[in-house]
């Protein structure tokens, strides 16, 4: 019999996939009743707007010049929730955990699998879409736009179907050009999540003697969920956050400039639709609230605010062009601090 030593590591998250796809189809609720000519015109229009969204976005990024166009997928909210769980496999393969007992793993891979797919449940019913760089069989990855929450949406914000569902392909149509348009950023993104998790998992008792303290300033800081993930890392584990957290926020924040940026030519309501839906990004029932809170929605909706910033300065100050000096290599992209303060960035790469 083989004797495993105490730093033998195994590939992966102990999450039991199979489990939380089929707690998520369980779990996530039907969406809106409508008729099948009106969900037939809706799916037909997506997947149309889709390509012509990316043309916009080459338009107006730089980016992209000579890459086919391709197709998204317009899906529902538990095909949607499957997706995000195998891209989530997908991407922390490569993470090398500690290796723990045959029964202690499996107990750990149902319990996560279970709440992994309570978690997209919840969030199923909300995303819009989503481009996905580890999803589909190749390296293009894979851009779904989720039909049932782009129809519920764009009626709870009243505004023009043909309008609503263009700006939302915008956003997601750049976020594929960032990925497809940049050879480097795939990898990059997917070895930095892989060393955070390693990381954090291997000080995962350090963690634990951190939670007194963090918890105090989580309550000093009132209630920040990502306030609350960044006192509980270790100086290694921080920096490998804020590189994270960084680059999150500029594809986010480039994302909304860009689909705003294409303008009234292309989206004629879109000043009316930014305000309701910056409105609707804030508003939400006090459960609803909490629960987005809890898992960190409420930090995702400020990465927006601070990315579009920065990108809106840098774009004012120097032009499209000279932003797309972001792309270049990892050396060149923003750190948090620069994000910020976008003129330490101009001084250092611009």
């Amino acid at each position: 019999m083989t004797v495993l030593a105490e730093t033998d590591t195994l590939p992966g998250l102990p999450v039991n996939w199979a489990l939380a796809r089929r707690t998520a189809a369980r779990l996530v609720p039907a969406g809106p009743p409508v008729s099948a000519g009106v969900a037939t015109e809706l799916v037909e229009r997506l997947r149309a707007d889709a390509a012509v969204a990316e043309g916009h976005v080459r338009a107006v990024t730089g980016l992209g010049g000579g890459l086919p166009l391709l197709p998204a997928d317009v899906v529902d909210r538990p095909t949607w929730a499957a997706a995000a769980i195998d891209g989530m496999a997908e991407l922390t393969a490569g993470a090398r955990l500690p290796r723990t007992a045959r029964a202690a793993r499996a107990v750990t891979a149902t319990t996560s699998g279970l709440q992994l797919g309570g978690v997209l449940a919840f969030v199923g019913s909300r995303v819009l879409g989503q481009y996905d760089p580890f999803g589909g069989s190749d390296s293009e990855g894979r851009l779904l736009l989720v039909a049932p929450n782009v129809y519920a949406a764009q009626q709870a914000l009243d505004v023009p179907a043909e309008d609503f569902g263009l700006w939302v392909c915008l956003h997601e149509a750049t976020h594929r050009l960032q990925f497809t348009a940049v050879p480097w950023l795939r990898d990059h993104f997917a070895a930095e999540v892989s060393e955070f998790l390693s990381i954090s998992t291997a000080n995962g008792g350090a963690m634990i003697e951190r939670l007194p303290e963090a918890l105090k300033a989580l309550r000093e800081s009132k209630g920040d969920s990502l306030a609350l993930v960044e006192l509980l890392q270790g100086p290694e584990q921080k920096a490998v956050l804020d590189r994270l957290l960084a680059l999150t926020t500029l594809l986010e924040g480039h994302a909304d400039h860009v689909m705003d940026a294409a303008g009234p030519e292309v989206v004629p309501s879109v000043a009316t639709i930014r305000r309701r839906f910056t409105a609707r990004r804030r508003g939400g029932g006090l459960v609803d609230r909490v629960l987005r809170a809890l898992l960190g929605v409420e930090a995702k909706v400020k990465q927006y605010a601070v990315g579009a910033a920065f990108t809106d300065h840098v774009v004012r100050e120097v032009g499209m062009a000279d932003f797309n000096a972001v792309w270049q290599s990892p050396d060149s992209l923003p750190t948090r601090t620069e994000l910020a303060h976008p003129e330490q960035w101009l001084t250092r790469v611009a």
